[in-house]
């Protein structure tokens, strides 16, 4: 007859062997789950409206996963707030890898702008990889008396405070990136924002404010129509769509950099599997012809690095983009 201490170490050993059971069935779970991955649609938020520069980016990359995995992608376009209305859906989707998130350049100046925000672009994300950058156009009206970024620079220190630029809005990525620009040369210009990029624009091709920060695609037609003046790109190098516009740094301006960028995330603890399969394709369709072609036409520069690279831009913009919302003053609550 068995011991009563022999009984208990049996009944311990029972315990223990049944936890491992369970363990190792989650285990095989867990690994099959992400073996068969993807095995559903998978929704892809946009922090913009449908037709712009950002969404039609985000097209192209969900069309071809698409067709690469035999599963649709849903671009579900979610603007708002700056990107949080759609940063907040993102954050608090299941972490299972049917939901992506576009995250870019506003999400990181979320973080100094806002004092409350119902996610934390922080944290709250696994990055999967960098799409591109896209540098800004420093567009000027037609009859502003200058006609490089140089020229502009002496008019208004000429002229202080008598020059506006235009902005899509107090805060936005063309406000702050023209603050920076204002803080690297010394220039004292007045801030004119608007409710978007698009009105921002129609008033610099009026003549009502002499400079904008405009985003590739949108200020493109414009300048080969005549419409503005491109003095120069904020990119680190000149952009394809426009190979002969130098940049702020080639003007003049040194250290001077400014680009708007845009990657893919996930929710935080979506499996480690998950986030490599996503990356490995991802990157594999942003290195095919045809979708680099389309991008650049976009004014993209492609980067598709790894989910660490990613991960550490995102936190060094982050870094960058509050001290310039500190030294501005903006602020939205």
């Amino acid at each position: 007859m068995a011991t009563k201490r022999e009984r208990k170490g049996s009944e311990k050993l029972c315990i223990l062997s049944f936890a491992l059971c369970v363990f190792a069935l989650a285990s095989v779970n867990v690994w099959a789950a992400d073996d068969a991955y993807p095995s559903r649609p998978i929704r892809l938020i946009v922090p913009f409206a449908p037709g712009g520069g950002n969404d039609i980016i985000a097209r192209v990359v969900g069309q071809k996963l698409s067709e690469s995995w035999n599963q649709q992608v849903v671009v579900d376009n979610r603007p708002g707030a700056g990107g949080n209305v759609a940063g907040a859906i993102a954050a608090r989707a299941a972490p299972d890898g049917y939901t992506l998130f576009q995250y870019n350049i506003a999400n990181a100046i979320a973080v100094g702008l806002y004092r409350r925000l119902g996610y934390d672009p922080a944290r709250d994300f696994a990055p999967i990889t960098l799409i591109g950058s896209a540098p800004f156009i420093v567009v000027a009206h037609t009859g502003l008396p200058a006609r490089s970024l140089g020229e502009f620079i002496a008019l208004a220190k000429s002229q202080p405070g008598r020059l506006a630029y235009a902005s899509g809005g107090n805060g936005s990525s063309t406000h702050l990136a023209a603050e920076l620009f204002r803080t690297a040369t010394g220039i004292n210009i007045v801030h004119v924002p608007y409710k978007g990029g698009g009105p921002a624009l129609v008033d610099v091709i009026a003549g009502q404010v002499a400079i904008y920060f405009a985003s590739v695609p949108a200020a493109l037609p414009h300048v080969k129509a005549g419409r503005v003046r491109a003095l120069a790109l904020t990119g680190s190098r000149r952009s394809k769509a426009l190979p002969d516009l130098p940049t702020a740094q080639e003007a003049g301006v040194a250290g001077y950099e400014s680009s708007a960028w845009y990657g893919l995330v996930v929710p935080a603890k979506t499996p480690a599997a998950i986030v490599a399969r996503l990356n490995t394709e991802i990157v594999r369709l942003l290195g095919l012809p045809d979708v680099r072609e389309r991008l650049e036409s976009q004014g993209a520069d492609l980067v598709a690095n790894s989910p660490q690279e990613f991960g550490r831009h995102i936190q060094s913009e982050i870094a960058k983009w509050a001290r310039v919302v500190k030294a501005s003053g903006a602020r939205v609550d």
